[in-house]
């Protein structure tokens, strides 16, 4: 096993995440709604995935199955070999806490908290000292380039530098993977850019793989593949 899936926690394969048959299916009005329908996919450690389709094809669902926060109606979810539905909501809240870290469109920082104190959230959980935490939240946001903006609360930075604190947030537990949902898209694209530059710079210095819905097909390109989401399953870009 090399650093990497050491540091990741992946299998003998290398897989840290991976889903079969996944299906969702909503019931509205007396109706079924399929937005996912046999959907298979594997990310191995280290590997960046892009995932494209258009509005409404259910790529933020596909998202939160990946990322537990919601269940299939069918098919299996496995983060570093371990079936999510079989866990309890706690034990899957402990294993979005270790294995995964979230990048959102909007950067959900708490308004009232720093930067420090969003970043620091996730390690809470954990039973690290409070200086340990706070030396360890304060060497990412420096690292992500807000090393003068550890005591400013959302409000008083650029959308920008939220989205930079976000993607310090989601990997100060150095995640096997980070799941991102438009991390580019509430940015001017200058902006987008930089921040796309910063996470493919972190992917490799920490070794998580990367997996980005997005709608920037200039984006999706710089990844190691590009997966469309179309009729309810994943199939290879053309």
């Amino acid at each position: 096993m090399n650093q990497t899936d050491q540091s990741t926690g992946s299998g003998s394969d290398g897989v840290v995440l991976a889903c079969e048959g996944l299906t969702r299916e909503f019931y509205e009005g007396g109706k079924t709604l399929q937005v996912l329908r046999d959907a298979a996919l594997e990310i191995r450690s280290g590997e960046r995935i892009a995932i494209i389709g258009e509005s409404g094809s259910g790529k933020t669902t596909l998202l939160q199955l990946l990322g537990g926060l919601d269940l299939p109606t069918r098919g299996t979810v496995r983060v570093q070999g371990q079936d999510i539905a079989k866990m309890n909501e706690t034990e899957r809240g402990l294993m979005r806490n270790q294995a995964l870290g979230f990048v959102y469109q909007f950067h959900h920082l708490l308004p009232e908290f720093s930067a420090l104190e969003n970043v620091a959230m996730p390690l809470l959980l954990r039973r690290d000292s409070l200086k340990s935490i706070r030396e360890q939240a304060s060497t990412i946001l420096q690292r992500v380039g807000l090393g003068e903006r550890l005591t400013h609360r959302p409000g008083e930075l650029s959308g920008g530098e939220r989205q930079r604190a976000a993607v310090a947030r989601a990997l100060i537990t150095k995640p096997a993977v980070v799941l991102a949902d438009e991390p580019t898209g509430n940015l001017d694209h200058e902006t987008g850019e930089r921040l796309f530059d910063l996470m493919l710079e972190l992917n490799r210095e920490y070794g998580s793989s990367l997996v980005v819905v997005t709608h920037d097909l200039q984006l999706a390109d710089r990844m190691d593949r590009v997966l469309l989401l179309t009729g309810g399953k994943l199939v290879d870009a053309p």
